[in-house]
């Protein structure tokens, strides 16, 4: 009973809604400025938020989703600046590792949260990911929530606020 419990688990979907809200201090590609967008990368899947031309500080607010069995592996932004005559140029990139979403789902799960706004787990910046200061994972409405502000590498300057947000199937 416990083996078949377990494999209906492991087995639920989910689904993980990637909200690209806005990027701060971008680096100059251009004359003065830059046409920036973001590519998000989740295992074998991309998505892309829609171009902002001249900006150094554009607001996206994007959500992308991805059906996925679990919350779990490296998320990838990459930063690049639209160009219309040669290949876009590079703006820097950041990951995140998902593994603190696992783990508060799994808390989640134990303490039986149905309700409410809990804090579930701190993450704080490390090798694993690009966070710029300590955030917290986070249960509100039905979602396991990582708010969080990205320090961009491989760039001289630039941040991306970003929000994962870990949507469990209901189980049958």
């Amino acid at each position: 009973m416990e083996e078949q419990e377990a494999e209906g688990r492991a087995a639920r979907l989910g689904v993980l809604k990637v909200v690209v809200a806005q990027g701060t201090n971008l680096a100059i590609r251009d004359f003065t400025s830059s046409d920036p967008y973001v590519v998000v990368r989740l295992a074998d899947r991309n998505a892309k938020t829609k171009v902002i031309n001249s900006c150094l500080n554009p607001v996206w607010n994007e959500e992308m989703v991805f059906s996925i069995k679990e919350p779990v592996g490296v998320i990838k932004f990459e930063v690049f600046d639209r160009d219309r005559f040669k290949q876009d140029d590079k703006m820097g990139h950041a990951f995140l590792d998902l593994q603190p979403v696992a783990a508060a789902t799994k808390l989640r799960r134990a303490l039986q949260l149905t309700t409410g706004e809990t804090k579930l787990r701190k993450v704080a910046p490390g090798a694993d990911n690009c966070l710029i200061s300590d955030t917290f994972v986070t249960y509100s409405g039905g979602e396991v929530v990582l708010d969080c502000r990205l320090r961009l590498r491989d760039v001289e300057s630039g941040e991306l606020f970003v929000t994962i947000k870990w949507i469990e199937a209901v189980a049958r």
